[in-house]
């Protein structure tokens, strides 16, 4: 057979019938389809333990608890905020790590939230009342409404000891709200030397074979001690092995894989484009800004490699919508469901309209996407301060309003993340701030065109340059007391300010405003709309075995510890210490920290570095757990390899690769490297 017609055939068949695919929800796991191929029993009891030890970070990513006094294991690229504010001019932290001797000296990340998922309720039945025979934009706001109101009754059920968040999966086929128990108090204990930690640099980012040590250490704090955590994963010492079955607990932030040909053409024409034209451009400034001074330099070290990686995910996703072999086998199957619905009276009479609705919702898009995107959705504003001044004006209008007609980020629910993030002390570069203000006002205006009235309403007669500098010179939204004081004050407080980035706010909004609600009536309700008739279409004709796209909720992936073939030879699926020296060169960015270079004659040249398995992730689980058969800690997922980038619109097993970190270098790092005994003494078990 072809391979279309293979890609027809599955979809007919239940998604466990295909090879490790799936980020499956822990309430619809395939436990029978991992016991028959794997032998093992993943049973609910298990997938609970997994829930309760695994974290989320606000950030966008993952962490596990390692200890039961609140130690928290999540990548180093996902500490690099927390680590970039806790540094100073004479103390980098990036350069020189971090190693916290005694509970003492362990620092609080200004503003970083951890959470853990306790429980879930499907109210999708709610939903569907609350939105019954109402029109698009209509059912729209009812929708958002009873999604607020649930949250809330949620919160109050639990007197304030659960944090409770809509959910939407299937791309509307079902709702939950998910409870959470949140952390606020968030201090880093250990963090290696980004030169280790990021070793390789963009040219290995993605890439296998790797020499990562992508770990820190955070610890959860409650009233000013470390949290009680009893659920944590317990630690093989030696890893994985290979073949050995591996399963992945996180949070993947976004897939795009129930997505119709029109949405996929949408982000292949439009929005990729023009997103890889404006960040390679800001990469580039910021290579240039980081020579003017070590300040500088310190300021956008973690941010150049954001944006590497940036970059390259979204240059590769570009080319996965560009191979049209792939996206043929996309229509196929797409057009495969829609001759079933039409084919069927009842089936096209419930659902036969999907598919235009989308169609004329992204054709619709196009006519003010750029518009979108660089008034309401912030492009023209790059920089903290232009948030910090967007929260506030916005935030105090909103409070104003019933909590069911608040835009949903400042519902009651929401109003203590925004409050801690806004309240936190953190460092602001200003000459970095005019940087990016600099260059979105210059990207508004070239996408715009200088007739555009909204280039005209932000600018006037006034240059980029000289705008942003007005602008971060007058401020003093970097100091986080002025920015409490304007959000206790209010509305009032607000429209009294002279700071001039609060003005601009308030001069743009109603324009912003006005973008926000006809994207909302004339692309996001026809297009949710007609994701949830698709997705009800799907459960009629494929049944529910099968796995909801990600959305920053808690999954769980199976595979097993596996390399792949490349140009005609086998990949092993491990790395060790001893090709780590053989590579380094001693310049950025295959350098290692003084640390290697002092110790490394003590390490086992043998231990394992990291490894890749056939599970399937994408971005969002960062500094996810990989567990073995017997819930023990074997690894730290961090990357995928260049393949694994398509993931978001299609799984492929033959080369898709998770690549971790090995817990035998962590715990050899650890001892022989950094001389954290007390670390290893905390995880009081491992084999």
């Amino acid at each position: 057979m072809n391979r279309t017609l293979l890609a027809l055939i599955a979809m007919c068949l239940p998604v466990t019938g295909l090879a490790d695919e799936g980020m499956w929800t822990v309430d619809n796991f395939p436990s029978a389809a991992v016991a028959k191929k794997y032998k093992v029993n993943v049973d609910e009891q298990w997938l609970r333990a997994a829930q309760l030890a695994t974290t989320r970070l606000e950030n966008g990513c993952t962490g596990s608890f390692a200890s039961a006094d609140g130690l928290v294991l999540t990548n180093n690229h996902c500490t690099w905020g927390c680590i970039r504010n806790l540094s100073t001019d004479e103390r980098n932290l990036s350069n020189e790590g971090f190693n916290a001797m005694g509970r003492d000296e362990e620092l609080q990340c200004p503003g970083q939230q951890i959470s853990v998922l306790s429980d879930m309720e499907e109210v999708t039945d709610k939903i569907a009342r609350a939105t019954a025979g109402m029109p698009d934009a209509e059912a729209n706001k009812a929708r958002k409404a009873e999604l607020t109101n649930l949250e809330s009754a949620c919160e109050d059920a639990s007197d304030g000891a659960l944090n409770c968040e809509a959910v939407t999966l299937y791309n509307g086929g079902q709702y939950f709200i998910y409870k959470y128990k949140r952390y606020n108090d968030v201090r880093l204990v250990f963090a290696p030397e980004l030169a280790i930690a990021a070793f390789g640099g963009d040219p290995d980012n993605f890439n296998f074979p790797r020499w990562c040590l992508d770990m820190s250490f955070l610890r959860v704090y409650e009233d000013g001690m470390p949290a009680n955590t009893p659920d944590f994963l317990r630690w093989r010492k030696g890893g994985p092995s290979s073949g050995d079955p591996v399963f992945i607990t996180g949070h993947p932030g976004a897939t795009d894989r129930s997505l119709t040909m029109s949405q996929l053409r949408m982000l292949r024409d439009s929005v990729y484009p023009l997103w890889l034209l404006r960040y390679s451009e800001l990469r580039g400034r910021m290579l240039a800004w980081q020579d003017t001074s070590p300040e500088a330099a310190r300021t956008v070290q973690q941010r150049i490699l954001n944006l590497e990686n940036g970059i390259k995910v979204r240059r590769n996703q570009l080319k996965a919508l560009q191979n049209d072999k792939k996206m043929a086998i996309k229509a196929d199957q797409e057009a495969a469901l829609k001759a079933t619905v039409m084919r069927k009276r009842k089936l096209r009479n419930k659902y036969g309209d999907a598919w235009n609705l989308i169609d004329n919702a992204m054709t619709t898009y196009r006519t003010f996407y750029e518009d979108h995107l660089f008034i309401e959705s912030g492009a023209a504003f790059y920089g903290d301060l232009f948030n910090y001044a967007r929260t506030i004006v916005r935030g105090t209008a909103e409070r104003e309003l019933p909590n069911e007609e608040r835009i949903r980020s400042y519902t009651d629910t929401a109003l203590p993340a925004v409050e801690q993030r806004l309240f936190a002390a953190r460092p602001i570069d200003r000459e970095f701030e005019k940087l990016g203000l600099t260059f979105s006002f210059d990207k508004m205006r070239e996408w715009l065109g200088p007739d555009s009235p909204y280039v005209h309403l932000v600018l006037g007669k006034v240059s980029p340059r000289n705008l942003a500098t007005k602008l971060v010179d007058g401020t003093k939204l970097d100091d986080a007391e002025f920015r409490k004081m304007l959000w206790q004050g209010g509305v009032d407080a607000v429209k009294a300010s002279e700071d001039p980035l609060i003005k601009l706010v308030l001069r743009i909004d109603d324009d912003a405003r006005a973008l926000r609600k006809r994207y909302e009536d004339e692309v996001e309700a026809p297009r949710i709309r007609g994701e949830e008739m698709i997705a009800d279409a799907r459960f009629q004709v494929y049944g529910t075995d099968t796995y909801p796209d990600a959305t920053f909720t808690l999954r769980v992936t199976y595979g097993a510890v596996e390399g792949w073939e490349e140009k005609g030879a086998m990949v092993d699926p491990f790395t060790r210490v001893s090709r780590l020296f053989e590579r380094t060169t001693g310049e950025h960015p295959f350098a290692l920290p003084a640390s290697w270079t002092d110790h490394g004659g003590s390490l086992n040249l043998d231990t394992p570095f990291n490894f890749v398995a056939t599970t399937d992730i994408t971005g969002g689980n960062s500094g996810s757990p990989m567990v073995a058969a017997d819930g023990a800690l074997i690894g730290l997922a961090f990357d995928g390899n260049i393949h694994s980038i398509a993931g978001d619109y299609w799984f492929d097993p033959a080369d898709n690769r998770t690549v971790g970190v090995n817990t035998a270098i962590i715990l050899e790092a650890l001892k022989k490297v950094y001389g954290a005994d007390h670390l290893i003494d905390e995880l009081t078990v491992i084999d």
